[in-house]
């Protein structure tokens, strides 16, 4: 295992956290356990050749590899179900009220991973509008800052837990011949537009969102970066839009513009 020095542990979190806003400075030894074996693989002699190269010459594919070893793209269909039973039985009929004129709901997966959670809310979606779902545009934008996990997002392939309703599985599913394997009907699959984003640059989407999902991304993020992001989704949700967290996540809710409605879960008044 390599040491890492003061001087290369303050360039490579500071580069970090400059441009996706982690927080690694309590980290020092998950980065050197991580990382010793990749750095030693491409053929540096230790950390301080590794951190120049990311510093001035990495690649897409180089940001990816250190982000996917020092961060963890974990989720998983019906994950924190008090927020999917929220959104279906308070924000969709005040959604589907506001919006009985021009029939488009404006949603945003903020840190998507692997895909789980926008195809979760489309089923919901498609759930609750039945035969009326084909008259609105209920798109989910679903977004994540590795390109790797969202071409496994866009394939749509899952081994599915067992809590999944077996309606779902019938209606949104198609199994894999021979494999524990289900992939996501296409119904479900063209309802979610997949884009690579940094929750760091600014928020410049051409709609206003109804809600925005960012739930279990801001685990990585200091305070003041929390704050930072809260107040760039503010001015990108429309009036009495939502904001769902995730529930081992808290944002300040003195200096929060959202108003708080109860546990990860927020409103714009």
């Amino acid at each position: 295992m390599f040491d890492l020095s003061d001087r290369d542990f303050h360039r490579l979190t500071s580069f970090i956290k400059s441009k996706f806003g982690i927080d690694l400075t309590h980290k020092r030894q998950l980065i050197t356990s991580r990382m010793s074996t990749t750095i030693a693989s491409q053929g540096y002699k230790d950390f301080s050749g590794y951190v120049d190269h990311i510093l001035t010459a990495a690649t897409q594919e180089d940001m990816e590899l250190l982000l996917n070893k020092l961060t963890t793209n974990y989720t998983y269909f019906m994950r924190e179900q008090t927020h999917y039973d929220f959104f279906k039985d308070t924000i969709l009929p005040d959604l589907v009220r506001r919006h009985q004129r021009d029939r488009v709901l404006s949603i945003w997966s903020a840190g998507c991973s692997s895909g789980e959670e926008p195809y979760n809310i489309s089923m919901i979606l498609m759930d609750y509008l039945g035969a009326s779902a084909s008259q609105w545009d209920t798109r989910v934008l679903a977004t994540d800052i590795s390109q790797r996990v969202l071409a496994a997002a866009q394939k749509g392939t899952y081994d599915l837990p067992s809590d999944i309703p077996p309606a779902w599985r019938q209606k949104y599913f198609t199994k894999t011949p021979g494999s524990s394997l289900y992939t996501v009907a296409p119904s479900i699959r063209k309802n979610v537009i997949f884009r690579t984003f940094n929750l760091m640059d600014p928020i410049q989407f051409r709609l206003k969102f109804d809600v925005i999902f960012c739930r279990n991304v801001m685990i990585y993020f200091d305070q003041p970066t929390k704050d930072a992001l809260v107040r760039r989704f503010y001015d990108a949700t429309v009036p009495g839009g939502y904001l769902l967290i995730g529930h081992s996540e808290t944002i300040n809710k003195d200096s929060s513009p959202y108003q708080y409605l109860h546990p990860a879960t927020y409103r714009k008044a």
